[in-house]
């Protein structure tokens, strides 16, 4: 079979600059607020998604290369999506150079940055701590407590201040995130977040930064001893007493999931102002939280709710994959090191072949989606799905039910059928009412 062929230089560059740019620019580790305001303003995600179809259109089923040195293709075909996924890490590898230098910025021993052979021995342990394959985790008890605990504060701010907007909702989120992931005496431990925080922020630019290595170190030794403290109900407990391989350095799996329950934090906030715009997903969310057990809160609907969020705002846009073989596509070969990208919103919000593409259809999710489905892919897909899933589905579904349990919302309002593709969370407010 020939070479998968560049696209034209026309083509490639319409490329780049409506969808690889503005993913770069609004932040791939770490959001820009300012960024994510214009994206939103300017409705670039749209933008994207029309320049997707377009080369779809003209180029068939691709993949389609759009770098003839370093080379880059993106995928076009859901079946490409599906057979991507299913075999990583071989011969789609997950970490990828780009992913590589970002992520080594405040977890070089992480599992996303792992080779194969590493893999092998860290995947297993965040899939241990995090109980990958369970929707309830078994430390559901201590962390409904601490959530119940900052949702009933912020309620009350609410409630003082008649409103809810980023600043307050993000402080109670961390609040809780800390203590969930590495315990009750960490509630208040606003330096290790916010290191964490500005070593991915210097992440957002790969390898072209000098990685601040007193940081990360300061970063990484705070979160060791959250580890070697072992707090009874927190993820640094399970992290601390499930077995490893030789070698594994514990801790430093813990910095991705902070990393994804940022990603959290957006979905639930707009997630908050899909179901403020439903008054009956809100009733069904009521009825569900009033009706499970709150030792062990498992909330299908509310999961499903939020995993539409991510459907229809996603959070991790570009998932990639680097060849580690020749590989064979309807468009041509790829060589080795080659990489991948499956542009997550194309899909997610494709009409032409997904009814539901730009309406907020929580139904999509009330059964596990399988290869036969079209490809929604919020936390990845195959072997390499985020082993967080869960975790953070749980956290965060609990959350936006305690949020709406007793208050009423109103906020950003858009037709059900026509939601816009981008929504900058940091910039959405809500009016709020207490339940009579």
């Amino acid at each position: 079979m020939t070479d998968m062929p560049a696209i034209a230089a026309t083509d490639a560059t319409r490329a780049i600059a409506k969808i690889l740019l503005p993913m770069a620019a609004g932040g791939a580790i770490a959001r820009r607020p300012t960024m994510m305001r214009m994206v939103d303003r300017l409705n670039l995600d749209a933008g994207a998604i029309d320049e997707m179809r377009r080369l779809r259109s003209k180029y068939g089923p691709g993949p389609v290369q759009i770098t003839p040195g370093r080379r880059l293709a993106l995928v076009l075909d859901p079946d490409d999506v599906h057979h991507i996924l299913n075999n990583t890490p071989e011969p789609f590898r997950p970490d990828t150079k780009e992913k590589r230098g970002a992520l080594e910025h405040f977890q070089p021993e992480g599992v996303l940055i792992s080779t194969p052979e590493e893999r092998l021995k860290r995947r297993p342990l965040n899939e241990a701590a995090l109980q990958t394959r369970q929707p309830v985790h078994d430390h559901a008890a201590t962390m409904s407590a601490a959530i119940e605990a900052e949702t009933e504060a912020l309620l009350g701010h609410v409630d003082f201040a008649g409103g809810l907007s980023w600043r307050p909702f993000a402080i109670a989120w961390w609040r809780m995130v800390r203590q969930i992931t590495l315990g009750a005496s960490a509630r208040d431990d606003t330096a290790t977040t916010d290191g964490l925080l500005r070593l991915r922020q210097d992440a957002n630019t790969s390898y072209l930064k000098p990685t601040r290595k007193k940081l990360r170190a300061r970063v990484l030794a705070s979160i060791q001893d959250y580890v070697e403290r072992a707090e009874p109900g927190s993820l640094a407990q399970m992290v601390a007493t499930v077995p490893a391989e030789p070698g594994v350095e514990r801790h430093q799996q813990v910095p991705q999931w902070l990393f994804a329950f940022d990603a959290a934090a957006w979905a639930t906030m707009r997630a908050l102002a899909l179901v403020s715009n439903s008054p009956e997903v809100v009733t069904q969310l009521r009825e569900e939280l009033a009706g499970a057990d709150q030792g062990r809160p498992d909330l299908p609907y509310s999961r499903a709710v939020i995993l539409e969020s991510l459907r229809l705002f996603s959070t991790t846009p570009l998932v990639l994959r680097e060849t580690t073989t020749e590989t064979e596509w309807a468009s041509g070969t790829l060589p080795p090191q080659s990489s991948l990208v499956i542009f997550a919103p194309f899909f997610h919000r494709d009409p032409d072949h997904l009814a539901e593409a730009d309406s907020f259809a929580p139904e999509l999710w009330m059964r596990e989606r399988t290869d036969a489905d079209w490809p929604l892919v919020p936390f990845s897909g195959g072997p390499g799905m985020c082993p967080g899933r869960n975790v953070v589905l749980m956290v965060s579904s609990l959350v936006l039910s305690r949020l709406v349990s007793g208050h009423d919302f109103s906020g950003r309002e858009f037709p059900a059928q026509r939601i816009p593709p981008s929504l900058d969370p940091f910039s959405l407010r809500f009016r709020a009412t207490r339940r009579a």
